[in-house]
């Protein structure tokens, strides 16, 4: 697999880890790296990294560092993912 991945398929697989994790689980941006590409899942972190905080950004999942929910554009550090509680 290549090392660049386009947004789309990115998103879909932290969407689908999210999910699986379900209201209260959360799951790393490694996690999703590994799914996409299992021996060159590292060179994939930048882009998934940045998908997560565009999705963060956007409102389709939350960001959490320490369990609680972080500015995706101000989040330093290591993160977990998770999806928003439903309405």
């Amino acid at each position: 697999m290549p090392a660049t991945m386009d947004e789309a398929k990115m998103r879909r697989v932290i969407y689908g880890l999210a999910r699986e994790c379900g209201p209260t689980g959360s799951v790393c941006p490694s996690d999703a790296a590994r799914k996409i590409s299992p021996f060159k899942w590292r060179a994939l972190m930048p882009q998934v990294v940045g998908a997560a905080r565009r999705m963060a950004a956007d409102g389709e999942i939350i960001m959490l560092q320490n369990g609680q929910p972080v500015d995706p554009a101000a989040a330093k550090g290591a993160f977990r993912l998770r999806l928003p509680p439903e309405e």
